[in-house]
């Protein structure tokens, strides 16, 4: 079970972007992800007539590393350390560390 997974918004806590949040895109693989204008790439991207796409500079999400980003707890206001605990039916659930909070229900 992974500690972010994709749709959870997240919180840079090292790096250029440090402070922002955003919404994970996607998980690319155990070590990192794509959140929504974090890590922004400008590409200069050549036409293709023939598939309909424009040339020019584009901007484009990169990956950035899992353990530059903490879930972010609305209770708390800020970044959080993630961890996991079972439940009475049997299921295992994330929670926050700093008030045990669960995260998915």
């Amino acid at each position: 079970m992974q500690k972010i997974r994709q749709g959870d918004d997240v919180m840079v806590i090292a790096g250029k972007d440090k402070g922002k949040r955003g919404t994970v895109l996607k998980v690319v693989d155990a070590e990192h992800v794509v959140v929504e204008n974090i890590n922004i790439a400008r590409k200069h991207q050549k036409a293709n007539p023939q598939a309909g796409e424009p040339g020019g500079i584009i901007d484009k999400a990169m990956p950035i590393n899992v353990s530059n980003v903490a879930l972010y707890n609305p209770q708390k206001g800020g970044a959080d350390r993630v961890g996991f605990k079972v439940l009475e039916d049997g299921r295992k659930v994330r929670v926050f560390k700093s008030n045990a909070e669960v995260v998915d229900v």
